[in-house]
């Protein structure tokens, strides 16, 4: 009996490779647990509370949800709009709406895998299907990453004044936050070396033709603040399409701050579980807790969502010109 010969492709394959890998994803999902449990339980919700959640008493209103997911859909393509701004910017190289719209969403699905630099990557890859050299595209995915981060955290930062984090926080935290960021894009030569370590943390190269102008750092910083502007809205209109009584300026600054410590946990796929307990933690207080976790749960699955619909809808190219053989 002939003895079929191995795959030389498998004796390149480190033997323990893959059990080095499944356990960084165990410890990442142990973590992701923890943090999560500790934020529920430091403001006193169990698994007990939820059975007091009655959503029979919720009176949706279909027309506020309805809106909802276009506000987020629309906030969702500003976004990705600005990659492709960011790009011309940085590159000299355009990139149409519909192509970056393709890109972006298609690589926003890697927001999912553990580890923070896999959408990165893949908009690298994407990109030079679009005719965008991969540092191009890199760099604008860090920089974008840089100011979305930073525009969660400025307009997230007013979650501060209400005091849901206890008496220690208030007006003088909000202020430090913001005399921080308001300095950081304001002089480009601090900006440059804020960028440059963002861009080592990243594993990412500086463009080669980067040289920010006076205006660099306000502009981009707005234009992002402006983004998790829109995605706050869509939030309050989706917590208020459910019944509950929520201020639209408590929905628009909790969203972006659970956004912004979502990210800050990079062991978390995509925030979750982190993002959510701050989400209940801010909303607590004027919701209840429950209905805070209701909220936060239906909010990371209309979001969820909204994000699949995108990428399915616009990565339909890729996939045929796979189908085409093309690389």
């Amino acid at each position: 009996m002939r003895i079929p010969a191995k795959d030389p492709r498998e004796e390149s394959v480190p033997r323990t490779a893959r059990p080095v890998k499944a356990g960084k994803l165990l410890l990442q999902l142990v973590l992701t647990a923890l943090v999560t449990w500790f934020i529920l339980r430091a403001i006193g919700l169990d698994l007990q509370a939820f059975r007091t959640l009655d959503l029979s008493l919720w009176t949706l209103r279909w027309p506020l949800l309805a809106l909802s997911c276009l506000m987020l859909l629309a906030a969702y393509a500003y976004s990705a709009a600005l990659w492709g701004v960011m790009v011309r910017e940085i590159g000299v190289y355009e990139v149409g709406l519909i192509a970056s719209l393709r890109a972006f969403f298609t690589a926003n699905l890697a927001r999912y895998v553990p580890g923070k630099l896999w959408q990165v990557a893949s908009l690298a890859y994407l990109a030079r299907r679009e005719g965008v050299p991969s540092g191009t595209a890199t760099g604008a995915a860090v920089l974008g990453q840089a100011f979305a981060l930073a525009g969660a955290t400025l307009i997230g930062a007013g979650v501060l004044v209400g005091g849901e984090l206890g008496p220690g926080f208030g007006g003088g935290w909000v202020a430090a936050v913001l005399l921080v960021l308001l300095v950081a894009a304001t002089f480009p030569a601090v900006l440059r070396g804020v960028l440059a370590l963002w861009f080592r943390l990243a594993r990412a190269e500086v463009p080669g033709g980067f040289r920010p102008d006076q205006a660099f750092g306000v502009r981009w910083l707005g234009l992002y603040a402006v983004a998790w502007v829109l995605q706050g809205l869509a939030f309050w209109m989706l917590v208020r399409g459910f019944g509950l009584d929520l201020g639209v300026f408590h929905g628009v600054v909790a969203y972006s701050a659970g956004y912004a410590l979502g990210y800050v946990a990079v062991f978390a796929p995509a925030g979750i579980g982190v993002r959510e307990g701050f989400l209940i933690a801010f909303l607590g207080p004027i919701l209840g807790s429950v209905d805070a976790a209701a909220a936060a749960v239906m909010a990371r699955l209309w979001s969820t969502a909204m994000e699949l619909l995108l990428a399915l809808a616009l990565a339909g190219g890729y996939l045929r010109s796979t189908g085409k053989g093309e690389i």
